[in-house]
């Protein structure tokens, strides 16, 4: 059995697609648990985010593997097909670092990133589909990013897609202490835009999200207060700014929400930010007059403004990555040789067994002490060596070349 990744990202799928085959939160655990059940894979991970959809994978099948993905979400697999980038071995061992370094975001160098691994880690290993395969890879992965924020400048000018959101609400309120701000949600991506929009000190701060005793946690922090989302249509026009990112399979706010909201605010522009995949919004939403909707995808023409300075520190980011997958590639080679090693050390075992029970009887029935360790040497020796002495005698010409070449190797300093 071998390691296998295969997914599709922001650069290989458009967002609606990528939104067709995206995992919410809840759904992961049961997602991993059946794929390990109904295909002939023993581990998996499952990484799913607003820009990729990716699994890991300990399987000898990995067409069976690539077919679930389509099967899960009930789509034909002709939808997928297209996008999806495998990696096998050394490719899937190399896509991992770069992923968990940042290199491989559509934000060059950003940190999120990371913790949504050690989120597809933890779910694994809840799920019980974490073995010691991806646990490596895994635990490796983290390392090697921390490495590479140390040694290299690749996290320098932090941008973010919160980053990103603010800029382009600036674009359109350049003072932004005079808006008020609508967050959407109460996840990691809303508490980052919470921290990014708060602290341009906006006029005022809601938190709508399906549990209202989260979202009052996450307003408290921020300065602001909490509704649930069915208060949504009341207070949609009494704000400025809208950020979203839910778990929502669909939309929760739609084009005739929007038009009323529009209305009330008396055509006064509406700023939204999409984050989430699902989308939450209508893309229907994008064609009203003085509404601005960005998704995911259109934040990347922001973000790229903000990351050449990081683009020298790549190379060395990468050199440190080609290290780390040699190490991991030579460790992985390592645990396949297991069984052999193990085999090798129980023959020898039963050979130490059976000549210390031959001079232990010797011995009981008054031989000399001396002759009994002799005698025990050399049969240590005998058969320790038969089968290294019979392979070279038995070999070809050609053959015995290459034998001595590797008892060389087993036997430094002994044979030449």
């Amino acid at each position: 059995m071998s390691l296998f990744a295969f997914g599709l990202n922001h650069e290989s799928a458009p967002l609606d697609v990528r939104e067709r085959v995206a995992f919410p939160a809840e759904r992961v655990n049961d997602a991993l648990r059946n794929l390990v059940e109904e295909r002939p894979v023993s581990e998996a991970a499952i990484l799913s985010t607003c820009n990729r959809t990716e699994v890991y994978c300990h399987t000898h099948e990995p067409d069976a593997a690539i077919d679930w993905l389509a099967d899960f979400h009930q789509l034909p697999s002709s939808t997928v097909a297209d996008h999806l980038y495998q990696l096998p071995g050394e490719a899937a061992v190399r896509h991992a670092f770069r992923v968990a370094a940042g290199l491989d975001s559509m934000v060059l160098g950003e940190t999120q990133i990371l913790g949504q691994m050690k989120q597809a880690a933890k779910s694994a290993e809840n799920a019980g589909t974490l073995g010691w395969m991806l646990h490596k890879l895994f635990q490796n992965s983290f390392a090697v990013a921390k490495d590479v924020r140390a040694q290299t400048e690749i996290g320098t000018r932090s941008v973010s897609m919160a980053a990103a959101a603010v800029r382009l609400a600036e674009r359109i309120f350049p003072d932004l202490s005079r808006e008020k701000v609508l967050f959407i949600g109460a996840g990691e991506m809303i508490e980052l835009c919470a921290a990014h929009f708060t602290a341009q000190k906006p006029a005022g701060v809601t938190v709508a999200n399906r549990t209202i005793e989260r979202g009052d946690s996450l307003a408290r922090r921020f300065g602001g207060t909490a509704i649930s989302l069915n208060d949504l249509p009341q207070v949609l026009a009494q704000h400025d700014i809208i950020v979203t990112s839910t778990a929502s399979p669909l939309p929760i706010i739609g084009k005739g929400l929007i038009e009323r909201a529009i209305k009330a605010r008396r055509r006064k522009p509406l700023f939204i930010v999409d984050l989430a995949v699902p989308r939450d919004v209508e893309p229907e939403v994008a064609q009203l007059d003085d509404v601005f909707l960005y998704a995911v995808d259109d934040l990347a023409h922001i973000v790229r403004e903000n990351v050449e300075s990081r683009r020298e520190a790549v190379s060395s980011a990468e050199s440190i990555i080609d290290m780390r997958v040699g190490d991991f590639m030579r460790w992985l080679s390592a645990r396949g040789s297991v069984p052999v090693v193990r085999q090798l050390r129980e023959g020898a075992e039963q050979a130490r067994q059976a000549a210390v029970e031959a001079a232990v009887k010797q011995l009981a029935r008054g031989d000399d002490p001396a002759a009994v360790i002799e005698a025990l040497s050399q049969s240590l020796t005998n058969k320790l060596m038969h089968g290294p002495t019979k392979a070279v005698s038995s070999a070809s010409e050609a053959e015995r070349a290459d034998l001595v070449k590797w008892l060389a190797r087993l036997y430094p300093g002994q044979v030449d």
